[in-house]
């Protein structure tokens, strides 16, 4: 493992814990005043050169830095320098390989508590000396930046990246109207339609015979196909680049429309409701939000503590650089800091429960954890019935015509899909067919309600499908 310097040499258990996993740490530029004098790393790269040269796995970050960017950050190029150097090194053993594998992270809504997160390994690329010449020394400069580019397209094929937020909100929204609320389909599959979306409205302004799909070069080809959505055959109609252009700004104003009223895509598209049963929905949101908070309002008393310590550890380190160079010690620092007074709190119920201390001791994580899984619950009967009084107070004129709206752009949405894009034409029952039964997925009303007390229960509702 490798990580920046600046994480080492600490008094925390943070620095403990990554020094005594013999991780190495990589001077950056950044955060040495005098620059790269300052950052001497050559006798950390001699290290990573031996692993890589005795087949060891090597972990590295080539963006360098936290982001929170609609798409990703130039890579830098140590990552092509380190296997240049080694595949130099090796070049007369005819057996030697140099694997690598790239990994993709998509974030739904990072800045949402427990927010889902979708980890994507790419299919590995087998180096090899005598089929690498250009990486071999002396290389030349352009070797390097071809391959630091291959890395970059190659983490992009799995992961949001767009040039604004704007697009990906477009997408998003293109995405919840292709497969709303209900579709069964994998987290993967979401991320994947969501991501065909963004590149057919990136694609837009560009004639789309020339628009050319990723190329790689043949010395890194992997022998893996990538996986794709669909394999429908090719088809000749569709929408213009124009149309294409009207449809992505008229999904962004229904978007804004939708939050500026608090509305839901799923509300707008059952139509109109009669008051009576716009009522009933909220009497019974009402009455299962006040049970839930019943029950795991214990809980939050104990979570209290957790919740104020971690808030106050993130506001200290804030103030501490740019948010580019501490996001990622924010995040470990809130979660260290969370589960030291989590288990501060543990002890001390089992300390003032001697007489049962052995029951508490059982007892105790799985009710803070089923305590927060129901308070999110709480939260979301909350805002489902603000949703619904929102609703109540648009009258069934406004929802008809927003309704027809949202119809409108559902069918343009489709035709986009399936003439451009190559979705398939029933993502209900292609999705259903291809997922087969996933983790976390559900078969009938009996399973669904023994599954939510599980433990293990993972249900989000803030991508717009059921995964």
């Amino acid at each position: 493992m490798t990580a920046k310097s600046t994480q080492f040499g600490k008094r925390t258990f943070t620095s403990w814990l990554i020094e005594s996993s013999g991780t190495l740490p990589l001077h950056r530029r950044m955060d040495f005043p005098e620059g790269e004098q300052g950052a001497d790393n050559s006798a950390i790269l001699n290290k990573l050169y031996t692993a890589l040269e005795v087949g060891d796995t090597v972990c590295l970050f080539p963006e360098g830095m936290s982001r929170y960017q609609p798409g990703l950050s130039p890579l830098k190029t140590g990552v092509a320098r380190i296997m240049s150097e080694v595949l130099s090194r090796r070049q007369d053993d005819p057996n030697y390989e140099l694997t690598l594998l790239t990994c993709s992270i998509t974030y739904m809504h990072r800045h949402h508590f427990r927010s889902d997160l979708l980890v994507t390994f790419n299919p590995p690329v087998t180096f090899r000396p005598q089929q690498c010449p250009s990486l071999l020394k002396p290389v030349e400069f352009q070797a390097i930046k071809d391959l630091t580019n291959y890395i970059a397209e190659d983490i992009t094929s799995a992961t949001l990246d767009a040039p604004s937020w704007d697009i990906i909100t477009i997408a998003r929204t293109a995405a919840r109207l292709y497969a709303p609320l209900g579709t069964n389909m994998t987290l993967g599959d979401y991320v994947r339609v969501t991501k065909m979306f963004i590149e057919g409205f990136k694609k837009s302004g560009k004639t789309w015979e020339q628009v050319r799909p990723r190329s790689k070069s043949r010395s890194f080809q992997s022998d893996e196909p990538k996986t794709t959505i669909s394999s429908q055959p090719e088809l000749i109609i569709g929408p213009t680049d124009q149309d294409i252009d009207e449809l992505g700004k008229d999904l962004l104003s229904y978007h804004t429309t939708l939050i500026r009223l608090g509305i839901k895509d799923d509300r707008i598209r059952i139509g109109p409701l009669r008051k009576t049963i716009i009522l009933k929905r909220m009497a019974i949101r009402g009455t299962w939000m006040i049970v839930l908070l019943l029950f795991c309002w214990p809980g939050l008393i104990l979570w209290t503590p957790v919740f104020i310590a971690s808030s106050l550890s993130a506001k200290r380190f804030k103030t501490t650089g740019p948010k580019e160079n501490v996001w990622d010690e924010i995040a470990q620092q809130k979660l260290l800091v969370g589960l030291y007074t989590g288990l501060g709190v543990w002890l001390c119920c089992v300390v003032l429960t001697l007489p049962i201390a052995l029951a508490t001791f059982l007892l105790i994580p799985p009710f803070m954890w089923m305590s927060l899984r129901f308070f999110e619950d709480t939260v979301s009967s909350f805002r489902a019935i603000v949703s619904l009084f929102s609703l109540l107070r648009l009258g069934p004129t406004k929802v008809k015509e927003l309704s027809e709206l949202r119809a409108n752009l559902h069918g343009r949405i489709m035709i986009l899909a399936i003439y451009k894009l190559k979705l398939p034409a029933d993502p209900e029952k292609y999705f259903l067919e291809r997922g087969g039964r996933e983790k976390g997925r559900v078969r009938g009303n009996w399973e669904s309600k023994a599954r939510y007390f599980s433990i293990t229960r993972r249900r989000k509702r803030d991508v717009g499908v059921k995964i």
